[in-house]
């Protein structure tokens, strides 16, 4: 960003008050095509941070693609105190293949930043991503999806112990918080290593549009343009009740201890009791009816979609609560309204 508030990168620029529609190069293909990402880059009439949201690093995860989108083109922006950079597809080959990983040695785009100009393709091209459109922000939001074949909770992934990214982390407003530093690679840790604390959200599953989750995660951003001034209109949202999972000590994947065909007796976001059966492994006659129970009472942050399992493939992903917040929780999902105005 230069002295005049413009937007700098590689082949063009945004002065104040301008928006940009871009299809940005950032390789080529087997002929020789170019490979372009879309890039929107808003940078308001008055001075502020510079924001990015990003999605589609994994190329089959969809949601974060139409929450990026509607804030870009959706929203009224004419306010904006500050740039924000919108990158709805970062894996472009992988999303034209509707795959996860680039479609090019099968390599994870999200585990090859900041990237290099002379190394793999990948590198490459994370290169050319985070050079022009990561690094010069102040902060970011990277939305994903489970995996195929599993759908999570609304949730954030932030390393905790860095400050400016638990700021970050608990203005977005969601009611999990999975604290952990994450890998190397991923653009969250290494956007928060050159000094753009940024966080990871994870919603539903891959494959699909889920208005619900979309919409609670357009809420959460409105929280963070809040927290930081982007946006005056916007108020930071308090999600009524918040709970900061250790990555390392407190979350506990229940996996198969038999193949077969799985029935799910409780949804991601449940609270289930301790000895409660979370679901029912089956064989194909239904003669051999295997049933899981949760080990405590805990949260299911995430559960499996693909029913069908071999030994050791995950079912869910269980996390225990502090009993003030199973408290809240129990009650809110008793349908309990009341407020919880803090925890």
């Amino acid at each position: 960003m230069s002295s005049d508030g413009t937007f700098t990168y590689d082949g063009g620029k945004v002065r104040q008050g301008e928006r940009q529609n871009v299809r940005y190069g950032i390789s080529e293909t087997y002929l020789g095509d170019p490979v372009r990402i879309p890039v929107t880059i808003i940078n308001g009439e008055r001075s502020g941070p510079r924001i990015f949201l990003s999605a589609a690093a994994h190329g089959d995860e969809l949601n974060g693609i139409e929450v990026v989108r509607e804030v870009a083109h959706e929203w009224d922006l004419s306010e904006l105190a500050g740039t924000l950079v919108c990158l709805p597809v970062l894996n472009v080959p992988g999303f034209l293949a509707q795959q996860r990983y680039l479609p090019i040695y099968d390599r994870d785009l999200n585990r090859s930043f900041p990237g290099h100009e002379d190394s793999t393709s990948a590198r490459r091209m994370a290169a050319r991503i985070f050079e022009n459109f990561i690094k010069p922000c102040d902060y970011g939001l990277d939305f994903h999806t489970s995996t195929r074949g599993r759908t999570n909770m609304l949730h954030v992934r932030a390393d905790m112990s860095d400050t400016d990214v638990a700021r970050l982390a608990r203005a977005f407003g969601s009611n999990v918080i999975i604290d952990s530093e994450g890998s190397s690679g991923m653009l969250r840790t290494e956007a928060a290593a050159v000094g753009v604390p940024t966080v990871t959200i994870e919603m539903g599953e891959a494959h699909r549009f889920q208005r619900g989750l979309i919409d609670e995660a357009l809420r959460g951003v409105e929280s963070v343009f809040a927290e930081y001034g982007f946006r005056e209109s916007s108020a930071v949202r308090w999600p009524g009740w918040r709970t900061v999972i250790d990555d390392g000590n407190e979350k506990t994947w229940i996996r198969a201890d038999a193949g077969g065909i799985v029935d799910m007796h409780a949804d991601r976001g449940s609270l289930v009791e301790e000895g409660e059966r979370i679901c029912t492994l089956t064989d194909p006659f239904k003669s051999d009816n295997v049933a899981v129970e949760a080990p405590f009472t805990g949260l299911l942050v995430g559960v499996l979609e693909n029913p069908v399992v071999y030994p050791g493939n995950p079912l869910c992903h269980l996390v225990e609560l502090e009993p003030s917040v199973q408290a809240v929780v129990e009650r809110v999902q008793s349908g309990d309204t009341a407020p919880v105005t803090s925890l």
